[in-house]
């Protein structure tokens, strides 16, 4: 079986000109073999029987002749008789023997051969005068076979090396039938490795009319119809290519339009909200009458909804744009909790909702500021869409240092067909809106939940989503822990209270100016308004040192840039000596080249509409800060 695998294997290896050769030498290698066999053997008998037969005739012709001088007892003539006898050609040895074996005369001749080998014949000698009587004696002659068989080995030798001579020559006929019936495939072979190759059809000569000569002309025809198919396919393939650029082209134009006027009209639509946003807080200072802090507290409701349609498309316009960068730092996890918990719980209680953010001591490596995004976002999805019950916001140690944040809820759950699609931009259960409560949160345009993905993906995370219809669901993302910091939360040394706080407040928009002035005044600050550079110089030089903290708008008329207007108010006030002063800007710019003059300049930035809590806690935040410094 080995062998056989083993000859196989050969076999294979072998090219087709080597197996013609070896087909072609074999038949006439088994053909001389077996006729050199036949020949010699056919010879050999012949040889044994002719000599058969002259040991006969010879033994005869001595036992004629012998008859008499055995009567006789003529042993002289007996002797001259065996001379005779053994003279003759081939006979190695003659003797005449009589009745009782006795040898009278004998021949032996040591030129032939001995007394051993050849072949024996014994013949009685009959008196010719009694036929019927007894035996006078006997004639034994040996004919040596040794001439015949060296004249058979030369004969064998001479056909040996006629056979080499016929191999030889059958050898060299092969090889060359097997290189001429090889060659139109091996050219055949070649000219299909140049198949696809080259700018030109591929052929290959017509050598003949046989079979041969069909197979080359259908492969020149399949050749040139490949050559044709692949032209075509080129062509296909390169109109392909250039719709698909000029679609690819397209789409990055319409993104790059989508994101222009997401960023257009949330900077535009943001300046009259934000102003809302500042005039519909100072409504509520200092008023009692119970019938109008209904009514504002209503024009809140509708500001915060579309503050968060807004927040909606400028996260959107902000990912679109490349605007949003991580920033790694580590954090306690419950300060976010806390911040997350300061911006629903009245929202919750206005709907009669539960929002229980459990206490952790964890700390985590990640964005704070995108973590905290998720969680709002999550959390007003929730809220959204539950009817009874509540929220509830957790964290849950995993092995290899992750820790899992869930964020359930008691809502209306997601069916199955559904689950798969809503973190799909613009993408809306339409469901969720019918079982929604009527007076609940209202419902957003779709992006919470695809924004919140996005967000995740860049700290590394994924969000994953368990509900069931009617029973809630619960939204979970895994970050990293780390061990806690020893330092404690600035936010927890912010003052209360920022009073006293002298703020420079620059924007070209007069609406917001007279917002922010008057609820900056409601809260106690020194309020200083300006709707340029120039008016800001002019607005501080009442001011024996300089302000606290400047807060400007990033596009101010004429071009002008809040860092431009910081930089004259450097300026100027290096020349005072007076100390530095803290500054923070607000814009509703999603671009990212013209963002990334802030982030390099590491300003604290906030995106329009800034909420009065949110404004508030920038304000003490700037408030730590000077305190540390003094």
């Amino acid at each position: 079986m080995g062998s056989s695998n083993f000859a196989v294997r050969l076999w294979r290896r072998t090219s087709l000109m080597q197996r013609l050769g070896f087909v072609a030498l074999v038949p006439t290698l088994v053909t001389a073999v077996l006729l050199v066999t036949t020949l010699t053997r056919h010879q050999l008998t012949t040889v044994r029987v002719m000599a058969q037969d002259t040991a006969n005739a010879i033994a005869i012709q001595a036992a004629a002749v012998s008859a008499e001088p055995l009567r006789q007892s003529h042993r002289r003539e007996l002797a001259r008789i065996a001379q005779a006898t053994g003279d003759l050609p081939h006979v190695a040895l003659v003797q005449i023997r009589s009745v009782d074996g006795e040898i009278l005369a004998g021949h032996h001749d040591t030129q032939t051969g001995g007394t051993t080998g050849g072949l024996t014949v014994i013949r009685e000698v009959i008196d010719p005068h009694r036929p019927l009587g007894p035996a006078l004696g006997s004639v034994l002659v040996r004919v040596s076979l040794a001439d015949a068989i060296a004249a058979q080995r030369s004969s064998l030798h001479n056909a040996l090396i006629t056979l080499a001579i016929s191999l030889l020559v059958a050898g060299i006929i092969g090889w060359q039938v097997a290189r001429w019936l090889s060659a139109p495939l091996r050219r055949l072979v070649a000219a299909v490795q140049q198949l696809g190759h080259g700018d030109a059809p591929v052929a290959v000569e017509i050598t003949d009319r046989t079979e041969i000569g069909q197979l080359q002309r259908g492969f020149n025809a399949a050749s040139a119809a490949l050559f044709d198919m692949h032209r075509d396919m080129e062509r296909e393939i390169d109109q392909a290519t250039r719709a698909l650029a000029d679609k690819n082209a397209a789409l990055e134009a319409t993104s790059v339009a989508k994101a222009r006027f997401l960023a257009a009209a949330s900077h535009d639509l943001r300046q009259p909200l934000y102003a809302l946003t500042l005039f519909s807080s100072a409504l509520a200072v200092d008023e009692d009458d119970v019938v109008r802090l209904d009514r504002i507290a209503h024009i809140q409701e509708c500001v915060q909804a579309l503050d968060h349609l807004f927040s909606e498309l400028l996260d959107l316009s902000r990912l679109e744009t490349g605007t949003m960068e991580v920033e790694i730092s580590d954090f306690s996890l419950d300060q976010v909790f806390d911040e997350v918990s300061r911006n629903f719980r009245m929202i919750a209680e206005q709907h009669d909702l539960r929002l229980v953010m459990r206490t952790t001591d964890v700390w985590v490596r990640s964005d704070r500021t995108m973590l905290g995004r998720i969680l709002n976002n999550l959390v007003s999805n929730a809220l959204r869409y539950t009817p009874e019950g509540g929220v509830l916001v957790a964290a849950r140690r995993r092995s290899g240092n992750q820790v899992r944040v869930d964020v359930w809820d008691t809502g209306i759950g997601i069916a199955a067909e559904h689950q798969a699609r809503v973190f799909d931009e613009f993408y809306r259960v339409e469901n969720h809106c019918d079982a929604a409560p009527s007076d609940g949160p209202r419902r957003g345009l779709g992006l919470g939940l695809s924004t919140v993905q996005r967000l995740a993906e860049l700290i590394g995370s994924d969000v994953q989503l368990h509900s069931r219809p009617h029973r809630g669901s619960v939204f979970s993302f895994v970050l990293s822990e780390v061990a806690p910091q020893a330092h404690a939360d600035p936010l927890a040394a912010m003052p209360l209270d920022v009073s006293g706080m002298r703020v420079l407040v620059v924007d070209d928009e007069p609406a917001i100016l007279s917002g922010i002035r008057y609820l900056l005044r409601s809260w106690g600050c020194d309020v200083a308004t300006a709707e340029d550079g120039a008016q800001a110089l002019d607005a501080v030089e009442h001011w024996r040192t300089a302000p606290d903290l400047v807060i400007s708008d990033l596009h101010l008329r004429h071009g002008e840039s809040g860092l431009e207007v910081l930089a004259l108010l450097d300026a100027y006030y290096k020349r005072e000596g007076a100390r530095p002063f803290a500054r923070l800007l607000i814009t509703g710019e999603t671009r990212r080249d013209r963002l990334q003059p802030i982030l390099t300049a590491n300003i604290p930035l906030l995106y329009k509409p800034v909420s009065p809590a949110q404004l508030r806690e920038s304000l003490m935040a700037v408030w730590a800060s000077i305190r540390e410094g003094t």
